[in-house]
């Protein structure tokens, strides 16, 4: 079968690129595709992956964000003109989803963030399988409407290509090494919310070198370490002696390698970041105020979880079940 993915962020690609080669080993044709993000184009070289790009990511304004979601289903419509895919799968690719309901092909869909409140009422209930971590309460999945099955796994999304991970690049940065990923300030689910990754990892600077990861731009910031260029983050963790964000792909990231990661209160319903860190993976909670408080007692105090990481059940092996057997 023809199967297609769309990869709308870097997780995406890694995600996508995980279950590409599973697919290809069952002998399945797989299409990628993205869109030029911030980190997509550089993950998909350094994965050696050929994504076909397709439109581009706009968040200046709601606007710009309609434009360019329209712009991308009417490229994937001429894109599949002559044949479609058998199967779509996605991380919650809106275009993906609209044009594969239009085209009449089956869609898997995979999701971890139910605060992302417009992305999941635009996707989940165009959906015809939806994989998701048992982590997450059933209703909170429900509430979108999922018109046929919601599939959940003992697991998170993440397993998918962490299991077998080994850091591909090593970073001159010198230890202690702290690891601040800026909040996600220009998504939809964090309008009204205050951005405060930069002013606490200005604090940390007094407990080690400090690595800011910027969303949108790279421009020098007084006492923290900017890469010029594209870094791959979750190799960067690997070597890190803590982690602190807002929860994000890369906090599990770290934590699946046994580096500590602080979760800034800023998001609600993390049931994924709560299931792990009940597994035993070292993910911590924090009030702003407290975090550089809570980074002293952690930083360095990394932990062996490929135990606990090997019995987490990985979510390609319910996405292959769908293909195989289902559809």
């Amino acid at each position: 079968m023809k199967i297609w993915y769309d990869a709308c962020t870097g997780k995406h690609v890694r995600y996508g690129v995980a279950i590409a080669r599973r697919l290809r080993e069952l002998g399945h044709e797989v299409i990628l595709t993205t869109r030029k993000h911030p980190d997509t184009l550089a993950l998909a070289k350094l994965l050696d992956e050929n994504f076909i790009v397709v439109g581009r990511y706009s968040p200046e304004s709601l606007m710009t964000r309609l434009r360019e979601s329209i712009r991308r289903q009417a490229l994937f419509c001429k894109l599949f003109q002559e044949q479609t895919p058998d199967i779509a799968v996605s991380h919650g690719s809106v275009e993906l989803c609209r044009t594969a309901f239009g085209l009449g092909i089956p869609i898997i869909s995979t999701a971890d963030t139910v605060y992302a409140e417009a992305v999941n009422r635009l996707t989940l209930p165009l959906t015809d399988y939806l994989v998701a971590s048992k982590a997450i309460p059933k209703s909170q999945l429900q509430k979108y409407n999922v018109r046929k099955r919601i599939i959940q796994f003992d697991g998170v999304d993440e397993v998918a290509w962490m299991r077998e991970f080994k850091p591909q690049i090593t970073y001159p940065f010198e230890k202690p090494l702290i690891v601040v990923r800026q909040f996600e300030n220009k998504a939809t689910y964090a309008q009204g919310k205050t951005d405060l990754s930069e002013e606490i990892a200005r604090k940390l600077t007094k407990l080690g070198n400090v690595v800011f990861l910027p969303r949108y731009d790279r421009k020098a910031r007084k006492g923290l370490i900017v890469p010029k260029s594209f870094v791959d983050s979750t190799s960067l963790v690997a070597q890190a002696d803590l982690f602190v964000g807002a929860g994000g792909t890369i906090t599990r990231e770290a934590a699946l390698q046994g580096t500590p990661a602080i979760v800034i209160r800023q998001l609600t319903r993390q049931y994924v970041n709560e299931y792990l860190a009940k597994k035993g993976f070292p993910i911590l909670k924090a009030e702003p105020s407290q975090t550089t408080k809570l980074a002293e007692k952690f930083l360095g105090r990394k932990r062996d979880v490929n135990e606990l990481l090997m019995k987490l059940e990985n979510p390609i092996d319910v996405i292959e079940d769908i293909i195989e057997r289902k559809l």
